[in-house]
């Protein structure tokens, strides 16, 4: 997916011994949007910047060990030995000779033949990430300005992190002039070095470049343009992290120190076998207990007591990835956590104060969040006309910012209707929902419409679901209502298996448990979103309803 980029200049930061300058240079050739004022509040948000920067390039995947110099050494040490062969026994040297000749002419073959296919799997990843490194973070952060606040969001470069740092305008003193909308920013490696020199007896003025979109087209030299090839995978991950938040879950809050806590048992062991986990036992009342697997080291948090109505056990892997937090932890008074469940997806919010930052995991480092999520397929989804998606979505954007219940009773709309219609703006990559308050907000991905089409599907589940909904004439299915949800049962036939289903849907449309007799759900669950049979009762319900 090609994403074109305009930058006047480059971002910089301009330092003397009694103030700092951050300049951000948004894209071009996207709507005017810019913002400046003097940090008031400096240190915190150098470390929130900082620990956004350790997501970006979070890397968490396995990497094979580096042979280079071992394969350099053992060559030497062969033709030293080939050397020997040679001074001591000319024929076997010749016979020697002549087998390592045939020997090294099948590898240069072999390396003909399949270079064209190496050159293919690592032609992206091989130009960014080792030919110009700096470019990557051109393509991660999105700056957004809104009437309330000023954020950043990211994603890691395995695919399976995400971050987000939110400053209320508190942050800031001496404001200007602000244009809310989003934009990318120049965000360099060597701009994170200088954030570093931040400190609290030096003023810090932080802006959001005006002047880039003010230059004449005359001066078009003095344009820096991008053209970089994106691939679906990371698009569709910063689409389905929002669906993820909008799910219901078990939610607590845990101190710093319990915080600390954590990131000290990482620190401090390292795993050699299985099960690599964090598992969480919630009683309603009693402390957060946290233990960590394989050693079964158990960490009870005092500080912090779930409220939950009821208890629960819940696993989480990747759990090294929750060392970004360790940068926030002289700076944060708490950090709200949100399971979904054992092996999904985990939030963590860190409050501080007048910013907040926001990691999103996925359920397991390999699990990234592109592939095998799909939780945009248990997001509300009831079939609306377009007309009136468009009338919520310009309601939203009237204020930039607001709660599905506000926006139902200001536009006098059932709420299960709102969800669906903002559900469905999020995967258009139009808005974001704001797991820290609650709200949905404005935020255009990117300057022109994402294609839908590629981003949608990212596997043949829903498209076959739709399929089966659509040829089912005697697929049988029942509603009933059940301690205020809705619990749908259905038969759904599929070759020659009929596949008996059961689906749970809360008041807010969201699919919060389902049960199949097919394979998929068998061996996956709802780890990998809900099988085709799932949606295809879902989907005969409202078409039916």
């Amino acid at each position: 997916m090609l994403f074109n980029y305009r930058y006047s200049g480059s971002s910089r930061v301009s330092s003397t011994a009694h103030r700092t300058g951050l300049s951000f240079v948004p894209d071009t050739l996207r709507q005017p949007t810019f913002f400046s004022g003097s940090l008031n509040r400096k240190v915190p948000f150098r470390e929130a910047i900082s620990a956004l920067h350790d997501v970006v390039i979070s890397d968490h995947r396995f990497k094979p060990r580096d042979l280079t110099e071992y394969k350099a050494w053992a060559k030497e040490q062969e033709d030293q030995w080939v050397a020997e062969i040679l001074a001591e026994a000319p024929q076997v040297g010749a016979q020697l000779k002549e087998k390592q000749a045939l020997l090294r002419e099948m590898d240069a073959n072999r390396q003909r033949v399949m270079a064209p296919y190496y050159e293919a799997q690592q032609r992206y990843f091989r130009w960014l990430f080792l030919r110009d490194r700096d470019m990557w973070f051109v393509l991660d952060p999105v700056i957004t300005v809104h009437p309330d606040e000023l954020f950043f969001e990211c994603f890691s470069e395995d695919e399976s992190s995400y971050g987000r740092l939110g400053c209320n305008y508190e942050v800031f003193d001496q404001m200007g002039e602000k244009a809310c909308g989003t934009t990318n920013i120049d965000y360099s490696d060597g701009l994170y070095q200088e954030f570093q020199k931040i400190r609290d007896y030096k003023q810090t003025d932080f802006q959001v470049d005006p002047g880039g979109f003010e230059v004449s087209t005359t001066n078009e030299e003095t344009y820096r343009e991008v053209k970089i090839d994106l691939p679906d995978s990371w698009v569709r991950g910063f689409l389905q992290v929002s669906s993820a938040m909008t799910l219901p879950g078990y939610q607590f809050d845990l101190h710093p120190m319990d915080v600390h806590n954590f990131c000290f048992v990482l620190r401090r062991a390292k795993e050699k076998r299985g099960p690599r986990s964090i598992r969480f036992v919630l009683k309603p009342g009693e402390p957060v207990r946290a233990i960590f697997e394989p050693w079964n080291r158990e960490v009870v948090c005092p500080r912090s007591v779930y409220h939950g109505p009821e208890e629960a056990e819940i696993r989480i892997w990747g759990r090294r990835r929750l060392l970004v937090l360790e940068r926030l932890i002289p700076v944060a008074r708490r950090f709200r956590v949100t399971l979904l469940g054992t092996g999904m997806p985990s939030f963590y919010v860190a409050d501080l104060g007048d910013m907040n930052f926001t990691l999103g995991l996925s359920g397991w480092t390999a699990n990234d969040w592109s592939r095998a999520g799909n939780f945009d397929l248990m997001a509300p989804r009831e079939e609306l006309e377009d007309h009136l998606k468009m009338r919520i979505f310009e309601a939203l954007q009237e204020n930039w910012v607001e709660s599905p219940d506000s926006l139902a009773r200001r536009l006098h709309l059932p709420a299960g209707q709102v969800h669906s219609a903002l559900a469905a703006w999020t995967q258009a990559g139009r808005a974001i929902y704001d797991l820290n308050k609650g709200v949905y907000r404005v935020r255009e991905l990117s300057r022109e419409p994402l294609p839908m089409d590629r981003l949608r599907f990212s596997n043949e589940r829903e498209e076959r679901a739709n399929e089966l909904a659509s040829s089912l004439d005697r697929a049988r299915v029942v509603a009933q209502k059940e301690e205020g949800r809705l619990r749908l049962g259905g038969e759904i036939p599929d070759g020659g298996t009929t596949h008996k289903t059961a689906l749970f849907i809360d008041e807010d449309q969201r699919l919060i448990a389902a049960d199949c007799t097919c394979s998929f759900f068998i061996q996956n669950k709802l780890y990998k979103g809900p099988c085709e049979h799932i949606l295809a009762t879902r989907i005969l319900h409202q078409r039916r309803g």
